[in-house]
């Protein structure tokens, strides 16, 4: 009878350990309705579109809304689609120019940005504006620019009687110019980011590193760029992917029967023509899953690169 007693839990501590139970399973369940209409948004308006474009890669669609599933015949005619080649040459090009370069640029001015001058917060603002600027807003403005005729850049250029280039009718430079434009639009909200990371840098580092004597470059590179790799890490995926879904500058500032627009055009400009100018959605949700395995795949492969140069304290 007294090893009964001994191994039988006390009344009260049985209690609280379903008291405990059954406040647990409540906390899941009302956690479980907070995020219910987020994962039902998810569910409708992102997975079940992936669904249906992956399912409409596998089909022909007609005139007047009908398809017929037509197996892999549009990933077939993607191996001697010499317009999709260019379209991910151009797609290329874009990403090594304005990642790297957008990147580097940003780090620039939000270290500038940090120091103590005067009217830093009215730099800070200006740097941001683009951002909070609608892009087809920014398109036309820097179309006006670009004019070859009556533009303001061409104008300054004649000034000092050189005759300038014709930005974005020109096959040899319009992709070039337009990203020019996608850095400079760029380059705000990425300086927001790094801004917000210098911020959070312990000063007693610097402090140290001067004590040792390390100068301004040493430092930036001992210190600050080590630290500051999450959010490098974090601004390169993000802009790596946004340069592979660029459509709206170059839809806004090519005109889509210009000689240049071949040499222009992105992979997302080429699924924008065929699923709504020559409603061949069949290629171009075969277009958009193919784009989608590209972003993932190299978005795995930065996952696993960063373990080799991203630091975290």
């Amino acid at each position: 009878m007294s090893e009964i007693q001994l191994t039988t839990e006390p009344k009260p501590k049985r209690q609280a350990k379903r008291y405990y139970k059954t406040k647990k399973r409540s906390d899941y369940l009302w956690a479980y309705c907070m995020l219910a209409p987020t994962m039902i948004g998810l569910l409708i308006f992102y997975f079940w579109p992936i669904l249906q474009t992956i399912y409409f890669s596998f089909t022909e669609w007609g005139a007047f809304g009908t398809f017929e599933w037509i197996g892999v015949e549009n990933y077939v005619r993607m191996l001697t689609d010499s317009e999709l080649g260019q379209a991910f040459r151009n797609t290329f090009i874009y990403i090594v120019l304005t990642v790297p370069i957008g990147i580097f640029l940003s780090i620039l001015v939000a270290v500038l940005l940090n120091q103590k001058i005067k009217g830093r917060s009215v730099y800070r603002t200006l740097y941001f504006l683009p951002v909070i600027t609608m892009p087809a807003a920014i398109a036309m403005v820097w179309k006006w620019l670009y004019n070859s005729d009556f533009g303001l850049i061409n104008y300054i250029l004649s000034l000092f009687h050189i005759k300038g280039p014709s930005w974005i009718t020109n096959p040899d430079i319009a992709l070039y110019s337009i990203i020019i434009v996608a850095i400079w639009s760029g380059v705000g909200y990425n300086m927001v980011i790094f801004l917000s990371g210098l911020q959070n840098i312990p000063q007693t580092y610097y402090e140290a590193a001067k004590i040792d004597g390390a100068g301004p470059v040493r430092t930036f590179f001992s210190i600050t760029m080590p630290l500051l790799s999450p959010i490098i890490f974090f601004v390169s995926i993000m802009s790596l992917i946004g340069a592979f879904q660029v459509f709206d500058l170059i839809f806004m500032m090519v005109s889509s029967n210009s000689v240049t627009i071949e040499k222009t055009q992105s992979i997302v400009y080429l699924f924008y023509q065929h699923a709504f100018v020559l409603n061949d959605k069949g290629y171009a949700a075969a277009i958009a899953v193919l784009l989608l395995v590209m972003i993932l795949i190299v978005t795995v492969i930065q996952m696993m690169l960063q373990k080799k140069w991203v630091h975290y304290e």
